[in-house]
Parts: C-alpha cells; structure tokens; sequence
C-alpha cells in the first residue's frame, strides 16, 4: 500500500481522496495507537477535534469525531479553529491527542487530516506507520458505557486567545494593523485577539462561506493586502493562510516581508532579551543568503535544515532551540508553540513594532535580500543530481563565479520526477542567467527523455 500520511498528514480532494469512510477509519486506527497509553493505566482517552471553515470539513470532521468515539474515545469539538490552537489545546486540557481537518493552504476542494500527539506535537514517522498498520487490524469496538462521548469544546477560542496575548512582551497601542484572514480559521481569533492587544484593526478575508478560502486571499495571494494597507494608511498588513499556521506581511509601502525577513526581525528582537536559546535561528537551505549574513553580523548561528517545517521542528526540539521557521512564513516559537503558528508570529512582530517605534521597513533592513531565482526542471533523473560529475563541475563553477555575493542550491524534488535549481546572486539578472545556464545542463545531463511542461 502507498503511504498514507504525506509531508503534513493526510491530504487529498475532498470525497475522491479524503472520504468519510477514510476519515472514520483512520480516526479509529488513530485511536488504537494514541489511545493506547491511557487505556493502559485504565483511563479513557481523550482527544480535541478541529477543522477550518471548508465545507467538506463539516462531514470529515464529524467523520473522524465518530471514529473516536466508537474506539471508546471522548471528544472535544472545538469547531472551526486554527492549527495551532488546537495543538495548544491538546497541550493546556492534557488530553491524549488531536486531529485538526484541513488542508492549510490548499484550495477549498481539498482537504486534510493532521494528527497531534499528547503535548500538542506532530506525529513522527515511525507513529504515522504504526497507524496505517493499525488500517489492517479490525476496529476497537467497545460497547454500553465503555463508547466515547462527543461534547462541545465551547471555551476553546477563549483559551487560546488568553494564551496568546500571554506571550506579548509589549502591546499594540498606538499600531494600525490590517489582517488577512484568508476566508479560513483566523477569521474570528486573529482579529481578536490583535485588538484586545490594543492594536487598531482592519480586516479583509474575513467572512468564509466553505468555498472562499484561500481563493485571492491570505498568504499566498498578497496583492489585496498591500492595496488595503495602503489605501488604509495602515503601518502593517499581517496575512494567514487557511489553517493560520502561516504568517507574512507587508509594509506601510504594501512591499513584501517575507517569513526569512519575520525570523530575522524577531531573532533580535528574542537574542536582546536573552531568550534566543544557544543563540540559534533554525531556517531550511531555501532560506535567503540575506538570513544566514544578518544573523552573523548579530553573531547569531543558523541552522539549516531539509526543506520542511517538520524537519526545522524536529531541529528545534532536538536542539532545544527556541526559533525556527521557514520562508513561507511557517514559523515556530518554541517556548509558546509546538507548531508553525500564524497569529502568535503576526502579534510578536506588530509588538516589535511598538515597542522600537519603528517602521516594519525599518526592522526589515536588518537584512538584505539576494534576488532568488528558482527553476523546476521536469522529466528528469533525480537521483542524478548526486552523481553526475559533468554537473558537479558546472555547480562547482557557478559557486566560485558568485563567491561570497551569492549561491547555488540543486534540489531533487521528493514527490515528483523534477529537479529545483536555485540561484541567488548580488543581482536578478545574474541570478537568472546562472539559473537558466544550470538548468540547461541538468536537462540535458539527466533527461529521462519526458516532455517537460
């Protein structure tokens, strides 16, 4: 059987990949494997249930909650809710695990089951197996009293919401934010929870209809953000993505700050106040040179991990770091977070903000950005790229013309038939010159002879 579980649990178009007979029956083998240690001590398991405001959510989730509870397993229905705070929750109640239904930033057509274990954490690979094996054995059925219970989680925004602000090391007074709320699971808390923070609030993508999210909005559709901070006259725009365990923003200007800008802001920001752990920012070999150079220049080190926010995450824990993330804006605060988490990235940026008294621009200049070219190459031979000599001079010759004012990253893609070159460089044009001249060679040294479209 293929594997089940991809780089962020299950995910799929909803009703053709992801059905309500795949959820309920991977809920019940859920059950088996992270019920397991309470049932041991004689205890019953309890789990939160979430999802965003996609319309297939309604039947997945109620789906999953079912398959709980017929494994002798008590549900909290948290309703629609963000991503990390249901980890959160999982966390705060102690329950023994938790699964949110959603498919991040994916169009509404699809979506997803993420599992969290006990403490609010990811699930690691080797327990994502155990539960597909679990998909072979018949389902626990327990009878009378012995069923689980589905009950309404109702305080859990509230929760969440007291948890966040918890974390500001200064308030918004004084900012005007406008949020994007993607039409996803930050349409309630997010703006909430910014302006109890005292920040003056605007929003936009904030009135989901099960079909909306995601669609010209949030995170990976910036443009009618920048043109509301701007025609608002705001000093900072914050975007999430459907499940709100993203973050990007943009400036007065409506310019971009990307999520390597965000990590950089705030790895000052946390290294000031001492609790920048081992004095380290965790970032993945996609991260701009711009990164790795500020963070030296603030004797900062950066740890570069696979490309992934599990692998950053697995880095942070295992360093027990304090900061890490991604340039997508997936960013994790370990000391408040056990997963990339939107809302709290947005709130500890906009306080930076208030407390320097300076301009998003302004803290974004810690670092500079290389221009980034990067290239697909399809219908090719992988494996390829880590043993074709030819190609290995041709990398080693575009590194020494850059030197120190750009680099060069081959990247075989994990789930399809493709290369990923990218080049950064002191300008755009070198950049794309140095990419398109790589890209010509790894077609031409490792053609599989498919078309590449």
């Amino acid at each position: 059987m293929a594997r089940l579980f991809g780089t962020d649990g299950v995910r799929g178009l909803a009703n053709q990949d992801v059905t309500a007979d795949l959820a309920l029956r991977v809920a019940q083998a859920g059950a088996r494997v992270l019920g397991s240690p309470a049932r041991e001590i004689g205890r019953r398991p309890v789990a939160v249930v979430a999802r965003d405001p996609r319309q297939s959510g309604d039947f997945i989730a109620a789906a999953v909650a079912a398959g709980f509870a017929a494994s002798g397993v008590d549900v909290l229905d948290a309703g629609v809710l963000p991503t990390p705070a249901a980890a959160y929750l999982i966390a705060d109640i102690d329950a023994d695990f938790g699964v949110v239904v959603s498919a991040s930033h994916n169009p509404a057509p699809d979506n997803g089951i993420k599992f969290f274990a006990s403490g609010g954490k990811k699930l690691p690979d080797e327990v994502e197996e155990q539960i597909e094996a679990a998909l072979e054995l018949p389902p626990l059925a327990p009878l009378g009293g012995e069923v689980g219970r589905i009950r309404r989680f109702a305080d859990a925004e509230d929760r969440y919401v007291v948890h966040l602000l918890g974390t500001l090391p200064h308030r918004l007074d004084g900012i005007h934010v406008v949020l994007d709320c993607a039409h996803g699971a930050a349409a309630g808390v997010s703006p909430e929870a910014f302006a109890v923070a005292g920040a003056t609030v605007t929003v936009i993508g904030n009135d989901p209809d099960g079909m909306n999210i995601n669609d010209g909005v949030g995170s990976t559709h910036l443009e009618e953000l920048a043109a509301a901070v701007v025609a608002a006259g705001a000093d900072v725009g914050i975007a999430h993505d459907g499940d709100a365990d993203r973050c990007l923003a943009v400036d007065a200007t409506g310019a971009v700050v990307d999520g390597d800008q965000i990590m950089a802001i705030l790895a000052v920001a946390l290294d000031q106040r001492g609790l920048l752990r081992e004095r380290t920012l965790v970032a993945t070999v996609m991260s701009n040179l711009g990164l790795k150079r500020a963070m030296a220049e603030h004797g900062i080190s950066m740890l570069e991990t696979k490309v992934g926010d599990r692998y950053v995450l697995e880095a942070i824990n295992e360093g027990a770091y304090s900061l890490g993330g991604e340039q997508s804006g997936h960013i994790i605060f370990a000391d408040h977070a056990t997963t990339g988490d939107g809302i709290l990235t947005g709130l500890q940026l906009v306080s930076r903000m208030a407390q320097t008294g300076s301009s998003l621009a302004e803290l974004a200049s810690v670092m500079k950005v290389y221009p980034q070219t990067l290239v697909n190459v399809r219908g090719v031979d992988r494996d390829g790229v880590a043993t074709d000599a030819v190609l290995a001079r041709a990398v080693a010759e575009a590194t020494a013309d850059l030197g120190d004012t750009g680099r060069v990253l081959l990247r075989p893609s994990g789930t399809e038939p493709l290369v990923r070159v990218m080049v950064e460089a002191g300008d755009q044009s070198t950049a794309d010159r140095v990419a398109g001249e790589l890209a010509e060679v790894v077609r031409q040294r490792l053609s599989t002879g498919v078309e590449r479209s």
